[in-house]
């Protein structure tokens, strides 16, 4: 028998143990079996393979080129110690599949690496040249002999790469190679997207870009097959580029370049260039008769046209605010009339509901006004510093009332609400209207939501709205499940005018005064919707922060508007009054409504004509109602010569613009009245009666 004891021969052996129970006949205990087999010889050319393994592993590992192989989702499962000592990789801690190819692959040069795709079944061979990234942000370039596998079903397999440092070689070439990885490197770095064409348009070379420009255009298969490069422009604009090729090989400069869409993709813009082969290689038997570039223009395009809508939305609203002037001008003159033929009249003259129908349908268009005047940003604001929290509250019952019962009317109220300096009438006007837009998209019912909540400066970079300045707002939603808005009504809904709604239902105007109150508080609105699925409008109102006053400083509190007097206020007067307007209609029924109270007034047409009364009086002027807008003087102008004259003169400003329109152009420590148009008697009287008494 053989000695299976250690050091029973010299050599240690190895031996594999089997065991095995078996049941005997006759015998309650099972039977153990035992089998032994020396496997010394097959363990020696087991390590002889480890050896010979470890051996190759070495000699891959110290190889001049760079190795690595990484799985079908781009993860690094092995690196060669050359490339990792190239990328500045520490060995010790690396771990498989927790780098990315994506990581190490500089600038475009992923996209030349997924370019190359192997058909089901098969592997494919490809050589790139790129750059890499070191550890150290420095970029090396190399040249990839690339493998890559799919299986079966045509998914993506491993890779395995041999990598060449382009930086290394022999002296003698040392000028050439610099050259080539010089050229190599601005051809794939660039960022425009470059394409080498044949006389018949085919493409014949492409850089990185390119292939990441119109991946999904174009392949790398594509490319080898010398696909024709109109195959990446919009059929649309083919005949363009057509054009612009023939001038190209006709060797001729300054080619207009073509703008154009991707193929597929109507949503990105792409500017094409097309030049000629200048160095006379061009020609009809030449490899290469043309040179094209692209760039991507989307972003172009959308500053483009977000310009051009703001430059429309200022057009507008300088008409809307024109004509809205002139309209308070007709209107005051109409509701001052007005007036004095009802202070002639008694209630119980046949004319009087008429001139009361006059006078409220004049107000009726003063309401119109109002929204212009919105529109344009020109509108009288009042803003205080408010928590929408406690705002809302207060509005749900009313919103309840609008919307009806047919629609469910949530209202989320943000935590901790940051305060915010609006006014609360048109705030409120803001909200009502887009609740009552919202019920008219629902006319068999649906969810009303309005919610709050703070977004900070870092969370705007969430929303895809182009003109949002980052910085902390509170934002207001309301969001409905009606009808939705299509796209080609989506760029509209903000201008003045335009509606939807039928004929008498609507003014078009709504949703244009929303725009103006949001921007004319510094906020922002938009609206997201989906046909079929409802709408969301968004309004974003600035944080507001409180600055300490210095002592003596003047408070930002805006002029106080007219009020509406009290019927038991005495509003008659004896003090000396200059009545300036540039209107006849509105200056003889301001003439005529002080005059009627006791005052003694002196009129005139403009801020000269004002000056030259004033110096006729001697001064004898206790206040000076004026309007902002007049021929050869303005107002504010007036303003600051009378100052000059007599420093302590009332005065009263009047306009169908806003206040802060031209209170900028004012000193800070100017003090005056505010009456805006259009006006009542009543409220001129009144204006006039709170300054005098100031």
């Amino acid at each position: 028998a053989q000695s299976i004891r250690p050091g029973a021969e010299p050599g240690a052996r190895w031996y594999r143990a089997r065991a095995r129970t078996f049941s005997v006949p006759g015998q309650r205990l099972p039977m153990l079996a035992w089998q032994l087999a020396d496997i010394s010889q097959e363990r020696a050319e087991q390590e002889r393979f480890f050896l010979d393994l470890q051996k190759a592993i070495d000699h891959l590992d110290h190889a001049p080129a760079g190795f690595f192989s990484a799985d079908q989702e781009g993860r690094v499962t092995y690196i060669n110690a050359t490339l990792a000592e190239w990328l500045g990789i520490d060995l010790t801690s690396f771990t498989p599949g927790a780098v990315s190819l994506a990581e190490i692959v500089a600038g475009d040069g992923m996209a030349l690496v997924r370019s190359v795709k192997a058909d089901p079944g098969t592997t494919r061979n490809a050589v790139i040249d790129l750059d890499l990234t070191t550890m150290t942000g420095e970029a090396l370039p190399v040249r990839f002999m690339h493998r890559v596998s799919a299986s079966r079903e045509g998914l993506n397999g491993p890779t395995r790469t041999i990598v060449l440092n382009r930086t290394q070689g022999e002296d003698s070439s040392a000028d050439l190679r610099a050259s080539e990885v010089r050229f190599t490197r601005f051809f794939n770095s660039t960022p425009m997207a470059i394409a080498g064409v044949d006389h018949n348009g085919r493409i014949l070379r492409t850089n990185a870009p390119f292939l990441s420009l119109f991946s999904s255009v174009v392949d790398r298969d594509a490319v080898d097959r010398r696909v024709r490069l109109d195959t990446v422009i919009h059929e649309r604009d083919r005949p363009a580029f057509a054009t612009a090729f023939e001038k190209a090989q006709q060797r001729q400069a300054d080619i207009e370049p073509i703008d154009t869409l991707l193929p597929g993709n109507d949503e990105r813009h792409i500017r094409f260039y097309v030049n000629a082969v200048a160095d006379g290689t061009g020609g009809e038997g030449a490899e290469e008769s043309a040179i094209v570039y692209a760039v991507e223009t989307t972003e172009q395009k959308a500053l483009e046209g977000q310009m051009a809508q703001s430059q429309k939305m200022q057009a507008v609203g300088q008409l809307a605010g024109g004509i809205a002037h002139d309209f308070n001008n007709v209107l005051t003159a109409i509701i001052m009339a007005s007036d004095l033929l009802l202070t002639n009249h008694r209630p119980s003259d046949p004319s009087f509901p008429d001139i009361m129908n006059i006078k409220q349908n004049a107000n009726r268009a003063a309401s119109l006004v109002r929204q212009l005047l919105a529109f344009s940003r020109k509108q009288t604001l009042r803003p205080e510093v408010l928590n929408l929290t406690d705002v809302l509250a207060d509005l749900r019952m009313l919103l309840a009332r609008l919307v009806g019962n047919d629609i469910k009317l949530k209202v989320d109220h943000g935590r901790d609400l940051w305060p915010v300096k609006v006014d609360i009438g048109q705030f409120e006007q803001v909200v009502v209207n887009l609740a009552v837009n919202a019920r008219d998209a629902m006319p068999a019912g649906g969810d009303l939501t309005v919610r709050t909540r703070n977004v900070t400066a870092e969370e705007c970079k969430a929303f895809s709205y182009r003109e949002l300045a980052p910085a902390d707002y509170v934002v207001v939603e309301v969001e409905d499940t009606g009808s939705g808005i299509a796209p080609d009504v989506l760029k509209k809904i903000f201008e003045p005018f335009f509606t939807t709604k039928e004929v008498g239902k609507g003014t078009g105007l709504g949703l244009s005064m929303v725009y103006g109150i949001i921007k004319q508080t510094g906020g922002f609105i938009f609206c997201d919707s989906e046909v079929g699925k409802g709408s969301t409008f968004r309004i974003f109102l600035p944080r507001h922060i409180a600055e300490a006053k210095k002592a003596g400083e003047p408070s930002d509190v805006p002029a106080a508007p007219a009020k509406i007097a009290d019927a038991a206020k005495d509003l008659s007067g004896s003090a000396t009054v200059l009545l300036v307007e540039d209107e006849d209609a509105v200056r003889m029924g301001g003439m005529r409504a002080l005059t009627s109270r006791g005052y003694t007034v002196h009129e005139a047409s403009s801020g000269v004509e004002a000056l030259e009364v004033f110096e006729a009086l001697g001064g004898k002027v206790d206040i000076v109602v004026s309007d902002v807008v007049m021929p050869e003087m303005d107002g504010p102008t007036l303003l600051g010569e009378l100052r000059k004259r007599q420093p302590d003169i009332k005065f009263v400003f009047v306009s169908g613009y806003a206040e802060d329109a031209f209170a900028r152009n004012l000193p800070a420590d100017a003090h005056f009245g505010f009456l805006p148009k259009p006006f009542s008697l009543k409220q001129l009287a009144t204006i006039v009666k709170d300054v005098l008494e100031s």
